[in-house]
């Protein structure tokens, strides 16, 4: 019998991986512009990058949930990842209290509630299988910083100065909140497949939301810098924050989609 052909993808991904670090950022660049361009001829309402990211997110807390309540286990989750996302989204969902309810405030009320059950679970009902070790990035580390930064740039608006920091902490606190996660999976050096579905969702968020502050700029030539905030300051550091969210998720997307395609149900994770 021949050889079984390997498939394109695959070839692909072989590929990917005998080049230099260069090679494979200049890629990584090529494939997230040609994403842009799809997307911004796809939707044509570009607000409906939010509600996406925001839906996709909380589909991947509904896979949390289902192996928490099916497997009975929180191995390989971050708890602090958990309580910061509980942290930011409570600070959102004020925020959205005080400014504007809309279809995000529901988006944002159900992926709170649906966070704070699985933080529940981690602390109490599946304390026993909680690895704490490899949890170990100190919340400070993370919080502190954002209300510094929060507290000297935030966007302008005719609302109170508090709803305005406010807004501003969630926004760059979201940006890091990944941060245990990942840290608890380097680690561990192992992710099975849930965690991984999780923090691949998360990737996929963070790029359709980063995605439309990128379009809107394209497609007001510059102009959306001065209409958003106070403009010079809050919008270079609110799209500042999401780009880095998707880029530190883009590397572990990058091994996500390789262990999908390689048919691994165990990811390993580069040390």
């Amino acid at each position: 019998m021949g050889r079984k052909r390997a498939s394109p993808v695959t070839v692909l991904f072989g590929w990917v991986r005998r080049q230099s670090m260069k090679v494979k950022i200049l890629a990584g660049v090529v494939l997230a512009l040609c994403s842009l361009v799809a997307l911004k001829h796809l939707v044509k309402d570009h607000d409906c990058f939010f509600i996406f990211s925001e839906a996709i997110h909380a589909a991947g807390i509904v896979v949390l949930i289902y192996k928490l309540t099916t497997y009975k286990t929180c191995s390989g989750l971050s708890l602090k990842t958990q309580e910061i996302t509980a942290l930011f989204l409570a600070a959102r969902l004020a925020c959205s209290v005080l400014m504007e309810l809309d279809a995000h405030s529901v988006l944002d009320m159900a992926t709170l509630i649906s966070t704070a059950w699985v933080i529940y679970m981690i602390r109490f009902k599946l304390k026993s299988t909680y690895i704490k070790e490899l949890d170990s990035m100190p919340l400070y580390y993370l919080v502190v910083p954002c209300v510094i930064l929060a507290l000297i740039v935030n966007p302008f608006t005719r609302f109170c100065y508090f709803s305005q920091v406010l807004w501003a902490f969630c926004v760059f606190l979201e940006s890091v909140s990944v941060l245990p996660q990942l840290r608890l999976m380097q680690n561990a050096k192992m992710i099975e497949p849930f965690t991984a579905h999780y923090v691949f969702a998360l990737g996929v968020a963070r790029f359709l939301s980063c995605a439309h502050w990128i379009i809107q700029v394209y497609e007001t030539r510059g102009m959306y810098l001065f209409l958003t905030g106070s403009g010079y300051f809050w919008f270079p550091a609110a799209l500042l924050a999401e780009a880095v969210q998707t880029f530190i998720l883009a590397d572990f997307c990058y091994y996500y989609v390789k262990s999908f395609m390689q048919g691994q149900l165990l990811m390993r994770m580069p040390v």
